[in-house]
């Protein structure tokens, strides 16, 4: 019978430690908000599309080195190898989402 609850409450402290999915979402969604204003806080006011094009780019490629930067820190990894990660996997997704706009015939940036 010890055994047993000994395992019952093993099981329920694994329980406790488990994280919120609920409150993972939020974290998430907050900062890929935040994340995302980064870059359009920096063309917002400019006209000229190729110009914002150039600095949206340039202001989310500082960005992502950055976050590489914090999170090789964190993490205790290579920062040389985090923020090439962080880095073209954000150029990835620039391209994708900037090809499938184009794709389908958005214009709202031009």
């Amino acid at each position: 019978m010890i055994s047993n609850n000994n395992k019952d409450l093993e099981m329920e402290m694994e329980k406790r430690a488990l994280p919120n999915p609920f409150h993972a979402a939020l974290a998430s969604a907050l900062c890929f908000s935040i994340g995302a204003l980064v870059p359009l806080m920096s063309a917002v006011f400019i006209r000229d599309y190729k110009i914002r094009l150039i600095m949206v780019v340039a202001v989310a490629s500082l960005a992502l080195v950055v976050f590489g930067l914090v999170v090789a820190q964190i993490g205790n990894t290579t920062k040389m190898k985090s923020c090439v990660r962080f880095l073209c996997g954000g150029w990835l997704a620039m391209i994708i989402t900037f090809g499938l706009t184009k794709l389908l015939g958005a214009s709202a940036l031009e």
